[in-house]
């Protein structure tokens, strides 16, 4: 993590309107959430104004969201904040940000989804409606999406040290999920539109089901496989199969294969960041690690290349 020098607060944000979109400067101003990547401040009730704050790829991620998602937001059937504004550097602050349409919610790391058939449904229909062929010069994965065996070492070095913590019971079970994966067929179909990081901090809740989606910033096309590999880390046990039977088309079994992969990719990931947070280290977020460990107990519950 590499934070800027300049400490954003609700006066810079002002400034910044001011100067460039002075028509929303009057606007209460209030913080909404520190990001990985970005601060949100509120701004009024319905906007939101969206600044890099750490990671030097935010910036590019950011112009990304904002090329691309207006097209793709009236689409889906569940809300995302919608870029309206685009604010670019200046001596004030040295990065592009933008303003969006605000999405309410509670995180889903901090509350989970527990009504599970209705939150397999939202899931399901998000997907289905975002999982459309994307067209020429759309946006690639950066090191998401591609070959599974692409990841093996970084997986085996990840697994070893959430081992190491004492935060996975069974190893060889999760490594026997991994290399089926790994093993199954590649994805041949048309590259589609996928979020790429629907971690539990990405999406929303309210009244026990998902509410909205937000942090488009790895937008890319790929196989939809990546984005399957949600159902584990955000839905609730024994809610896979509602997720699956609601998910249109159908995936095939090499793609469930592809995306248990990649939900051991994302689980190991959320533990490790967990127990950063739990050690009150930078970038660390102790609500990410139960549902990295909900994860891998449900996909090491089942045997390789079935739903779980």
């Amino acid at each position: 993590m590499t934070h800027h020098e300049i400490e954003i607060t609700a006066e810079l944000v002002r400034e910044l309107l001011h100067d460039q979109h002075p028509d929303l400067a009057d606007r209460p101003v209030r913080l909404g959430a520190r990001g990985w990547d970005n601060q949100l401040w509120r701004l009024g009730e319905d906007l939101a104004v969206r600044l890099p704050w750490a990671t030097s790829t935010a910036d590019a991620l950011l112009r990304k969201e904002h090329a691309w998602l207006p097209a793709l937001a009236p689409g889906l059937p569940l809300p995302v904040p919608v870029p309206q504004r685009l604010g670019e550097p200046s001596e004030r602050f040295p990065r592009p940000w933008t303003v969006t349409t605000w999405v309410p919610g509670t995180p889903a790391d901090r509350a989970p989804a527990t009504r599970g058939a209705q939150a397999a449904e939202a899931l399901a229909a998000f997907l289905t409606a975002l999982h459309r062929p994307a067209p020429d010069g759309a946006p690639r994965g950066r090191d998401r999406g591609g070959p599974l065996a692409d990841h093996t070492e970084g997986v085996a070095r990840a697994l070893a040290s959430a081992t190491g913590f004492g935060l996975v019971p069974d190893p060889d079970a999760v490594r026997a999920v991994w290399e089926d994966a790994v093993a199954a067929p590649a994805w041949t179909g048309p590259a589609l539109w996928l979020h790429g990081d629907l971690h539990p901090a990405n999406v929303l809740t309210a009244d026990g089901t998902f509410c909205g989606v937000v942090d488009f910033g790895d937008l890319f096309a790929g196989d939809p496989a990546f984005d399957l590999a949600a159902s584990w880390i955000l839905l609730p046990d024994g809610a896979a199969d509602r997720f699956l039977a609601a998910y249109r088309p159908s995936p095939d079994q090499a793609t469930l294969r592809r995306a248990r992969g990649w939900a051991v990719w994302r689980a190991l990931s959320c533990l490790l960041i967990g127990e950063a947070g739990v050690r009150g280290r930078p970038g660390g977020q102790p609500t990410w690690g139960p549902p990295g460990q909900a994860a891998l107990r449900r996909l090491t519950a089942t045997a390789p290349g079935r739903a779980g």
